[in-house]
């Protein structure tokens, strides 16, 4: 319990400053909000009676205490290009980007463990070495491009998948996988590429280990000695990086869904940024964050689950 607390205390800290430091940056970088929502040719009373409507004449520790708890309670203040609550319209993308990210990090899980298994048992073996040289190349291959072939070679000759736009789940199942899964797959080869090579080298330190040989001396299996023995102990290295991949991911659509066209949080964000909406880019960096923060205190948590020595520490 008092490992929870101090993690739980850890991510309230973490979310604290980065919302300080989130509400400060857009104080001080240039474009004056007030000036894109009314025009340049409004006079200076109409730009002190929207400041004062959107609380803007008010000392910045009091926007900033005024932020934080809209917040929690979902009022983010409106967007200036889409003149609608920023909760709104970050809600309404949310399901698109979560169900992508989602389809992603399965997509990583179920082929970087198994593969990294399978090499990591015959290494130095041609599969090992071929393998190793692929993923090479899927680690040099910049998204938007792997997209892009994707596209040609799969979404062009593929009548299921989707080239461009979202089907949502409600509408269609079949239509909302095809339209996510060749993003998907071009956000997790790369991370598969890398992810694989961490699994593969935590399980072939811990077969080097002196407890393998001695259970491999009972007389156990093999597949016993991976699956029991080897694996569980592989998973605290495994799970920080694929904890760490999470960043990643969401970062992966940003890019991936201008490529396809997908209206999600990545493709609002860069929208935002052009019009230079910071309520709305102040929502989604914060959506972002509590997305990250929230994956990885379930990771540490998951820590203290597979080795109760880290709950001692």
């Amino acid at each position: 319990m008092a490992y929870i607390i101090r993690r739980i205390v850890l991510l309230i800290i973490t979310l604290a400053l980065v919302s300080l430091i989130t509400f400060f940056v857009f104080q001080v970088m240039p474009g004056d909000p007030i000036r894109i929502m009314l025009g340049t040719e409004a006079d200076e009373a109409q730009i002190q009676m929207l400041e004062k409507e959107l609380g803007l004449d008010q000392p910045l520790y009091t926007q900033y205490f005024s932020w934080v708890k809209g917040i929690f309670t979902g009022d983010l203040g409106q967007s200036i290009r889409f003149t609608k609550p920023v909760s709104g319209l970050i809600l309404d993308r949310l399901p698109i980007t979560l169900s992508l990210a989602a389809m992603t990090l399965f997509i990583v899980i179920i082929v970087a463990i198994p593969l990294g298994i399978f090499v990591a048992k015959r290494q130095n073996t041609f599969s090992d070495i071929a393998l190793s040289s692929v993923t090479q190349l899927g680690m040099a291959i910049p998204s938007f491009w792997l997209g892009m072939l994707l596209i040609l070679y799969l979404g062009m000759n593929i009548s299921f998948f989707s080239v461009s736009g979202y089907v949502p789940w409600s509408k269609s199942v079949s239509g909302a996988l095809g339209s996510l899964l060749l993003p998907a797959l071009t956000i997790a080869i790369p991370q598969i590429a890398v992810k694989f090579r961490y699994v593969r080298n935590a399980i072939l330190e811990q077969l080097r280990l002196d407890y393998v040989r001695t259970v491999r001396s009972k007389g156990i299996t093999e597949k016993i000695v991976m699956y029991k023995h080897v694996l569980r102990n592989s998973m605290i290295p495994i799970l920080t990086i694929f904890g760490l991949i999470t960043a990643e991911v969401v970062a992966g659509t940003i890019i991936v869904e201008q490529v396809f066209g997908l209206p999600g949080i990545g493709r609002l964000l860069i929208t935002s940024i052009s019009y230079r909406d910071f309520p709305l880019v102040q929502g989604i960096v914060m959506y972002i964050t509590l997305v990250v923060l929230f994956v990885n205190f379930f990771v540490d948590i998951l820590y203290s689950v597979l080795d109760p020595r880290i709950r001692l520490s």
